[in-house]
This record gives structure tokens, C-alpha cells and sequence, in this order.
């Protein structure tokens, strides 16, 4: 007989042989399908480096990418079922190593002070601000008083005084008197980082001016981007004079990506009816414009006689389509989303040539690992993330109609079908990304999108496509004119709809791991073979059970320590009516609930006086002052827990005092009140941690304390740390 101890360890023996067995199985059945796991490994180490609170140093990075070389190294001599594992191992090592590279690569001098004084620079962009003020991106940028070594690469200022009585036109150097500061932090911690943004196209300092703008110098127009941009705003200017109005500033969007032209109303309306898409140039015009430019330029082709014949039609209408979609790239200002869309087409191109499958979730994930590697920041924007998405959905979703004979269906109604499924997939596939960052979720965008798309495709494209061809014999105004008609159809869709009651409703913004959850969720159950897929679902649940239970900062308070926001039962309350504008928006539509700062301003909640605000939270008080007068009528903290200041406090007060110097380097400021009534701090600095993009911010990091106990009546000074 065998010895029951024996017997066991038979059978575990057993089980793990079992377990192995299965394991190998499900991971031999990926092959075949491991391609469009390249990206994602890649984005898992492009997103874990952002999510750092620390710059890694090279020697670290060094050392992840000799794991990697190790990783890909063994899987070739590994058992095949282990291939997958090291190799997705190696490319997440590879994805810090590029968002590294790219950091360090596109480093430039960052202001570290406000500015006042005279700005000279040369214009390379532009655009309308929140204002609907015009914008100027400015490099080889002269600034007074400041060393060349220190001098911002590029500036952004908003001109709210005079402009020139001629146009400024791209490449022209311009000079006024205006003020600049530093990129800002986050608006709340963890909101969104413009600070990261501005160091990734070397935006060194944003302002404004009030003074006439001067013409220093003509335009000067050597460089090849410069002469692309002068090209886009002269097409832009000419389709605005043909085409007056709205429509002809939507049509200028579409045809050069410029959209200075576009009133805020109606961005708000294309937004609300979820048609923002068809703004902005991506997929879906590069798509049309390149199948009708491939379709006009195959027939052309056959009618010709003996070229239909002696010659290969669809590979040369293939090229033909592939320069007009460089061409539409270099003009629409080559955005993540353009990018991402003419890599996409011409793979698709290229497939022809070479006589293969066109469009597949292979020629995705090619697409992704370009944009990757080139621009690894823009994985963390809503560009990117809601154009693959959508692509990725519409793509995995007709493969799986394919498997359905549809050749009983009258051919109308078959392309009935695929634009109804078009905008449903590409609608709930962004929808959860839009809403995360945008706040914001378009009840009626499926029916706007059914009444608008078919028409971009059927008139629109086609039309600006003509307008292009015809422009040079002086008759690009008749297709400008169709081309309007359509544009007119959609505002007074984007219009009709957004009017609608209920037609929007707001969310708060999500924590931290939601987003990458479903996306997470969302990739697997396309990606994974086998019914293990059927487990994306559970993530993408979990990750709405997460968004569920979101709750929001009880207070929170501005880097300018000029505005506080106090969450009340009617909404957050605002200290003040007007001022932290940006601040102030932010914070609402984060709460999922975007009113007037004038109607927050004037909420029950916060005693208002004239320089002062006080808010009670939990038996906290918390007191903001505002000015130098209202700062040194204060008898110490006058009975305030907490006191706020846009203004640089050196007394010696008994509370806790976040005063300008202080909030300069901690950023934004939020308290949540804890179940035993202490109160919970996070800063911006906290969740931002010490990146090059805030690096350069301040000098001394100064922590505040985790958590106020209101037993101990104690609190921390300035630059001192309290637990």
C-alpha cells in the first residue's frame, strides 16, 4: 500500500502539473494574437513612469532596460510558454526608458518668477483663449533682465489690448509689454497638469498683455514648419472670406485645424450634442479623405483606356491617397489625433500595396506604437486615449459582424447598419474617457451623430476635397458653398440637440485608477482569446463601483491663495464671485456640477465680508484674507484654525497659515474632514511629487502636516512638519 504521506504529495504533484498544463494552454493559445499586446506593455511603462513621484535618475533606468535586454534575451531560450511573460516584461522596462528620453530630450528653461516687462518673440501659434481673446505662441522669445541660458524657449501670452490694423500672420516678430508667469500647478491636487504639459512642447511661461502689440520685425518664414503654419492660415482666411459666419469657421477647422475663428457657443454646442469630434481632424476626416481621394482617383484611372488594363489601378490610387493624407497632415497642424489617424491609413495603405488585409487591430496597434515611441506624453491626454479607443472598438466590432452573412440585406440598409453601429461602438467606447475628463456625458450624441456623419462623408469631405482641386482656377467657392450647406445642417444639429432638457448631464471627475481600469478591462476583452476575456468585464464593473463611490474635498484652496471652495448640500461654495477663474471652473465641474462662479460665489456657507472669508468645517474655522491691509488687521489668527493669504505672511501666528511663499510650493491645497474629526491635507506637491516640470518651481519643499488633530490645538508653522 502506498503511505497516505506519499499519496499527498503525489497529489499535489498532480495538481501542479495540471495547473502548469492550463497555464501553458492559455498562453500558447495567445500566440498569433501577442501583437497588440506591444502597446499596451509599452503604455503600461509610459503610464507608470508619469504616475512617479520621483524623477528616476538614468542609472536606474539603465538598469530596467538591461532587465529588459535579459528578459527578451531569455525568451529565446526559454520554454516557448514563458516568451510572452519576459517579453512583456522587457517592453514595460522599454516604456520608462522613452518617456525618460523624451523628458530629458525636450528640457527648457522654465520661468521660476512673475514677470513684468517687455516681451519680443516670433510668432509660431495661435489660437482663442477661454476669452475668446487671440493667443500667441511666441519662440526665440527676448525677455528684459534675463540671462540667455534662463531665457523660456517659447511664451504663450493673450492679447486683450490693440491689435495691429494689419493681421499678425505666422513667423512675424512682435513686441509688447505684458506679464508672464510660470506654467501653473494643478487647480486641485490631482487635477489636471498643465505644468507637465507645458514642459512637453516647451512652454516656459504663460500671460498676457494689455498694451498695443508692435510689429518689431517682418515675417520671416525659413523654416519649413513656419511656411507649413503661414500656409494653414492663409487657407484658413481664405475659406473664412468665401464662406462668412459660423460655417466658415467650422469649414477653416476642418480644412487647416485652425479654429481661432470658432465662438465659444458653438464649441459648447458641438460639445453637449457630442459632434466635437467632427472639429477636430482626426480619424474620421482622414478616413474620408483619403477613401474619396483613393475612389476618385481609382476611377479616373479606369476610365482612362488601356491604364485600367496595363497598369495597377488600386496600388496607384493607393499612392495617390497616401501623399494627400501627408499633405492633410502637415496642414491640419499634426495633432496626437491626426497623427495617430494617418499612421492608421497609411498602414492601410501599405497593406494594399503589399496585397494584404487593410484595416485589423494589427495596423492599430502599429499606429500606437509609433505615436508611442515619438510622443510617449500623449498617452496620458484624452486625444489619444479617445481616438484609439474608438478605433480599436469600431475595429473589433465589424470583425465580429463579419462572421454574420449579410448578403440577404438590401445594400441601403446594410449602410444604414454600419453608420448606426459606427456611432454606437465609437460612442460608448469613448464615452466613459469623455466623461472622465470632460465631466460631462451627451445623452442624445447618438442621434446628433446619426444626423451629422453621414453627411460629413456624403458632402462635407468630398466638397473640401473639391474646394482644394479647384481653388487654383478660381472656382473654389461653388464647392465651399456645398460644403457650407452641410456645415450649417450640423450646427443647427449641434444646436437643436444641446437645447433638448436632460440632453447633458455631469459627473465628478474619477480617482486615480478608474480610467486605467477600464481601460484595462477594455483591451483585454478585445485582446485575450478564450473565455478568460469574459474577465475585462468584471474590471470595467469595478472600476464604475470605484467611480461610484468617488467623493470629493470638503475644502479646497487655490495656489494664489486668493479662493477658497467650501462643498456645501447646494454645491461648493465660492469665496468669491470672481478672480481664480480658471481655479474656480475647475473645481466645479470636477464637483459635477459646472454653474457660474457668480452663482457659487454667492452660496450659503461662507461668511463673506469685505477682504475676508470665513467657512466652518466640522468646528474648523478657516479664514481667508485678502490683501496687505487685511493681513495686518489680523490679531494673530482672530480665533481661525486655519488661515489663507494670497499674500506672503512673515508673523508669527498660532494656526496654521498658508500664505502665498507657502502655497507657491506646495500648490493647491484640499482638506477632507475624517470620521474623528481630523482634518485630512493633500497638496498638489503631494500627488505631483518632484518631477522636471515642477522642479523649478521653488526652492525648499515644504510639507504640511497629514492630518490636524484638533485634541493636541497645535499647528504647524510655516517650513515645519506637523504629525
Amino acid at each position: 500500500m502506498v503511505p497516505l504521506a506519499l499519496r499527498h504529495t503525489q497529489q499535489r504533484g498532480g495538481e501542479q502539473v495540471r495547473l502548469t498544463a492550463t497555464l501553458r494552454d492559455i498562453l500558447i493559445a495567445q500566440r498569433g494574437h501577442l501583437f497588440g499586446w506591444v502597446p499596451v506593455c509599452l503604455a503600461v511603462g509610459i503610464g507608470g513612469y508619469f504616475s512617479l513621484r520621483f524623477e528616476p535618475t538614468w542609472g536606474m533606468v539603465g538598469a530596467g532596460l538591461v532587465l529588459a535586454l535579459l528578459c527578451a534575451g531569455c525568451a529565446q531560450v526559454v520554454h516557448r510558454m514563458w516568451h510572452p511573460v519576459l517579453l512583456c516584461v522587457a517592453l514595460i522596462c522599454s516604456g520608462v526608458g522613452l518617456a525618460k528620453w523624451r523628458t530629458d530630450s525636450v528640457a527648457a528653461p522654465v520661468l521660476t518668477f512673475r514677470y513684468y516687462g517687455p516681451i519680443e518673440g516670433r510668432v509660431v501659434g495661435m489660437d482663442r483663449s477661454r476669452s475668446d481673446a487671440l493667443r500667441l505662441t511666441l519662440d526665440q522669445v527676448r525677455l528684459s533682465r534675463i540671462a540667455p541660458e534662463r531665457m523660456p524657449a517659447r511664451v504663450r501670452i493673450s492679447v486683450l489690448g490693440s491689435l495691429p490694423d494689419v493681421p499678425v500672420v505666422p513667423g512675424q516678430v512682435v513686441m509688447t509689454t505684458g506679464h508672464l508667469s510660470p506654467p501653473s500647478g494643478p487647480a486641485e491636487p490631482g487635477g489636471y497638469n498643465f505644468q507637465r504639459h507645458a514642459w512637453f512642447v516647451q512652454l516656459g511661461g504663460v500671460g498676457y498683455t494689455r498694451n498695443p502689440l508692435l510689429r518689431a520685425e517682418p515675417a520671416d518664414l525659413n523654416a519649413w514648419a513656419l511656411r507649413v503654419f503661414d500656409a494653414r492660415m492663409a487657407i484658413s482666411r481664405a475659406v473664412q472670406a468665401a464662406l462668412p459666419g459660423e460655417p466658415g469657421a467650422f469649414a477653416a477647422a476642418i480644412m487647416s485645424g485652425d479654429r481661432s475663428g470658432m465662438g465659444q457657443q458653438t464649441l459648447a454646442n458641438l460639445r453637449a450634442a457630442n459632434l466635437a469630434h467632427l472639429l477636430a481632424i482626426s480619424g474620421l476626416h482622414m478616413g474620408l479623405l483619403t477613401a474619396f481621394v483613393f475612389a476618385a482617383l481609382r476611377l479616373l484611372l479606369v476610365l482612362i483606356p488601356g491604364i485600367g488594363v496595363r497598369l495597377p489601378v488600386k496600388k496607384l490610387a493607393a499612392c495617390g491617397a497616401l501623399v494627400a493624407a501627408a499633405g492633410y497632415l502637415a496642414l491640419s497642424g499634426g495633432n496626437v489625433a491626426t497623427q495617430r489617424a494617418f499612421i492608421m491609413v497609411a498602414v492601410m495603405l501599405v497593406a494594399i500595396l503589399l496585397g494584404r488585409r487593410a484595416l485589423t487591430l494589427r495596423a492599430v496597434a502599429m499606429a500606437a506604437i509609433i505615436v508611442l515611441i515619438l510622443r510617449p506624453e500623449a498617452l496620458t491626454g484624452p486625444g489619444f486615449q479617445m481616438s484609439f479607443a474608438a478605433t480599436v472598438a469600431l475595429v473589433a466590432a465589424f470583425a465580429w459582424l463579419r462572421k454574420f452573412d449579410q448578403s440577404a440585406l438590401p445594400r441601403w440598409f446594410r449602410s444604414g447598419l454600419a453608420v448606426f453601429v459606427s456611432s454606437l461602438v465609437a460612442g460608448l467606447a469613448t464615452a466613459p474617457i469623455a466623461a472622465a475628463h470632460f465631466n460631462q456625458v451627451s445623452h442624445y450624441g447618438l442621434i446628433a451623430n446619426l444626423l451629422s456623419v453621414p453627411l460629413m462623408g456624403a458632402i462635407v469631405v468630398p466638397a473640401a476635397v473639391v474646394a482644394a482641386c479647384a481653388a487654383p482656377l478660381g472656382l473654389g467657392w461653388i464647392p465651399l458653398m456645398i460644403m457650407g450647406w452641410g456645415l450649417s445642417w450640423i450646427l443647427w444639429v449641434a444646436e437643436t440637440v444641446s437645447g433638448q432638457p436632460g440632453a447633458l448631464s455631469h459627473v465628478a471627475t474619477p480617482g486615480d485608477m478608474v480610467l486605467p481600469l477600464i481601460a484595462f478591462g477594455f483591451l483585454w476583452l478585445v485582446l485575450w482569446q478564450g473565455r478568460l476575456r469574459m474577465a475585462g468585464l468584471m474590471a470595467m464593473a469595478m472600476a464604475g463601483v470605484i467611480w461610484a463611490q468617488t467623493t470629493r474635498p470638503d475644502i479646497l484652496v487655490a495656489q494664489s491663495g486668493g479662493l477658497m471652495g467650501l462643498m456645501t448640500d447646494q454645491g461648493r461654495a465660492l469665496s468669491r464671485p470672481r478672480g481664480d477663474g480658471f481655479a474656480a471652473s475647475v473645481w466645479l465641474e470636477n464637483d459635477g456640477a459646472p454653474v457660474s462662479q457668480d452663482i457659487a460665489g454667492t452660496r450659503a456657507g461662507i461668511t463673506r465680508g469685505t477682504r475676508w472669508f470665513q467657512a466652518n468645517l466640522g468646528g474648523w474655522d478657516v479664514v481667508q484674507v485678502s490683501g496687505k491691509t487685511a493681513l495686518a488687521a489680523l490679531n494673530g489668527c482672530d480665533g481661525a484654525d486655519i488661515l489663507l493669504s494670497n499674500q506672503a505672511d512673515a508673523a508669527d501666528r498660532p494656526c496654521l497659515v498658508l500664505d502665498e511663499t507657502l502655497l507657491r510650493t506646495t500648490g493647491s491645497v484640499a482638506f477632507t474632514l475624517q470620521e474623528d474629526g481630523s482634518l485630512h491635507v493633500t497638496t498638489a506637491q503631494d500627488v505631483t511629487g518632484t518631477r522636471p516640470w515642477n522642479a523649478q518651481s521653488d526652492a525648499s519643499h515644504v510639507a504640511l502636516p497629514k492630518e490636524l488633530i484638533p485634541s493636541a490645538q497645535q499647528f504647524a508653522r510655516r517650513g515645519q512638519t506637523s504629525q
